[in-house]
């Protein structure tokens, strides 16, 4: 099946819930208005189409190899990647002063979304330069700027972000790898970094590593991390590639999924020392590290809507043509397209309302980034960076776990057929059970939202979300349609058991760490859920605004019917997770270790 990427409702989400019109408003934005978005998302939707999703099966089919320390991509990505950085993909949303277009992430993230959804692990790629730009613009010296970021912007190399080794993984405090200091101000590194997405391939000339290292005499635990750039050439002053580093690719994992993505492991310093430059200043590699890691942390859940969205394509265009009973209400007399049934339909409309959900909250999250920093009050800035924060682990952790129950509902719209490979749909299964571990478990980011988001500030952001929300209820109640009435019903249940969570991860979290902890995740999902539902329902009222003026109706009513479904199928289990985060903390650590 081919991919077909939903450019009419992107384009909707960005004109009427991003608000693009006041985005195209802030210095440096000025271009960027709704026009600018449908011909960028026009032009990205063809090349992914015809030149990335082509791919996608024969990279889960003939994934990368490794040989003597080099890794060959998938038969066709050394190409298609060629093509996309002669395309300016990589630089969309990276300034021009460095050979990017300088484009707001609201129109970034819906490029990103195609990309993912043509091919997740071609997609990987990018996304890590991605987040090596972002370290180096905010905390590169001049020359690790002038050095890197134009040959990073315009794609011409890549960039990934080592913190992973053998026995640290989500504890950095335990990074071992080490950078001395030398005479001439570089560094050696040395040691061992796993899991590192493309740290080797052979779709660009170099690749740029942000290492976190440990220089002697640095103090324990995280406080003594730094960040070094780490090329895999090194580069001559007029710009041209150098001798070979001292980093090597001693083997790449067999996974279950993103299996055309090598997923490398890698020896610095083997052969005297791998020669590195310090990013910003010691000891504060974690820091910036996190500029990469929350840039991927929304990007990857981005990757959560855009294989959804390519799962849930693949289902409907099955659920049409396969052909098995009668419709239980006697519509068609003899065996009809699958469908027709009620149960098919109830699998179908949770893939749709999901991911439709789903993109449009991270729509209004890219939007809110953009504000933040682009805005020219300095008020609106800080209100929009909170907002940001705030929904950055819900797009990551809600988005992906979003996807796995949607892949599987795709296997299982297929039946017995969606267990075979060779239809496809397993694939998009398989892939999609990475988004939840890496960038962060789900875990982790409900960790960050009780931690950072809600308890830090005694709730205050949360229940500003929550007034923002009561309003969006208030409209939906002065309309006389009978979804409005619905969603406004489900809206304000979900709301109110919310705010219930945070006012017991507030009052609880000094007092009872481990009650509060208990539910972290499903509260996670809780403000998940009424975040994309929440959008939804905005986009219900837009919806019911333009039917009277004759625009696309059919497009329009479909809004309005997936927006119900979303409030009373998926909304409406919200006071159920607040009753078990609230009231059931206890049995969640009741049976003692040694029952297990």
């Amino acid at each position: 099946m081919s991919y077909r990427a939903p450019v009419k409702d992107m384009l909707f989400d960005i004109e009427h819930l991003a608000n693009i019109a006041q985005i195209a408003q802030m210095p440096g934005f000025e271009d960027a208005g709704l026009e600018t978005a449908q011909a960028v998302l026009e032009e990205c939707a063809k090349f992914n189409e015809g030149v990335v999703a082509p791919l996608n099966v024969e990279g889960d089919r003939n994934p990368s190899s490794w040989k003597d320390g080099q890794v060959t991509t998938t038969a066709g990505f050394v190409q298609a990647y060629k093509q996309f950085a002669e395309g300016g993909w990589q630089g969309l949303q990276h300034p021009a002063d460095f050979g990017g277009q300088g484009l707001p992430k609201t129109i970034g993230a819906a490029c990103i979304e195609m990309l993912n959804s043509a091919n997740l692990s071609f997609a990987l790629c990018p996304l890590l330069t991605d987040g090596a730009i972002e370290a180096l613009l905010t905390a590169g010296s001049g020359d690790l700027k002038s050095v890197y970021l134009e040959k990073l912007v315009t794609g011409e190399w890549t960039g990934t972000m080592n913190l992973t080794e053998p026995q640290a993984g989500s504890d950095l405090a335990l990074v071992r790898s080490r950078a001395e200091p030398q005479p001439d101000g570089t560094y050696k590194v040395f040691g061992t970094k796993i899991f590192i997405t493309y740290g080797e391939h052979d779709m660009a000339d170099n690749i740029v590593h942000l290492v976190l290292a440990r220089i002697p005499g640095a103090p324990e635990g995280v406080k003594g991390i730094s960040l070094f750039v780490v090329p895999k050439f090194l580069v001559n002053a007029d710009g041209s590639l150098g001798a070979r580093n001292d980093v090597h690719c001693v083997s790449i994992e067999h996974k279950l999924g993103i299996k055309a993505s090598p997923t490398a492991v890698l020896q610095y310093g083997d052969h005297g020392g791998a020669t590195g430059f310090i990013v910003g200043e010691e000891n504060r590699g974690l820091e910036y590290m996190f500029i990469m890691m929350n840039a991927a942390r929304y990007a990857v859940g981005v990757q959560g809507i855009a294989v959804a969205e390519r799962a849930y394509q693949k289902a409907v265009e099955y659920a049409k043509d396969r052909v098995q009973s009668r419709p239980v209400d006697g519509s068609v007399n003899g065996p009809a397209a699958i469908i027709h049934h009620p149960d098919v339909r109830r699998m179908l409309m949770t893939m749709r309302a999901s991911t439709e959900g789903c993109r449009a909250m991270a729509s209004v999250a890219a939007s809110a980034y953009d504000a933040a920093h682009h805005h020219p009050d300095a008020a609106v800035r800080k209100q929009n960076q909170a907002f940001y924060e705030f929904l950055v682990p819900l797009v990551k952790g809600y988005s992906t776990e979003m996807s796995l129950e949607v892949t599987s509902l795709g296997v299982q719209v297929h039946g017995g057929m969606g267990f075979i490979e060779e239809t496809g749909a397993a694939q998009y299964y398989r892939d999609a059970k990475i988004l939840t571990i890496y960038e962060g478990t789900t875990a982790i980011q409900a960790n960050d939202l009780v931690g950072r988001k809600t308890a830090r500030d005694g709730g205050q952001v949360a229940q500003a979300i929550a007034a923002q929300i009561e309003k969006t209820e208030g409209e939906l109640n002065k309309r006389d349609s009978v979804a409005a009435r619905a969603v406004a019903k489900r809206l304000a249940a979900a709301r109110k058991a919310f705010l219930d969570v945070v006012g017991f991860v507030v009052q609880q979290g000094k007092a009872s760490p481990n009650a509060v902890f208990a539910g972290s995740v499903p509260y996670l999902m809780l403000a998940g859920n009424l975040m994309a539902g929440w959008q939804l329902a905005r986009s219900l009222l837009v919806a019911e605004d333009l039917l009277p003026k004759g625009q696309d109706a059919e497009f329009l009513q479909a809004k309005i019917a997936t927006a119900r479904f979303y409030a009373e199928h998926i909304l409406a289990k919200a006071p159920g997770v607040r009753d078990a985060i609230v009231e059931g903390a206890e049995s969640v650590t009741a049976l003692p270790l040694e029952a297990f």
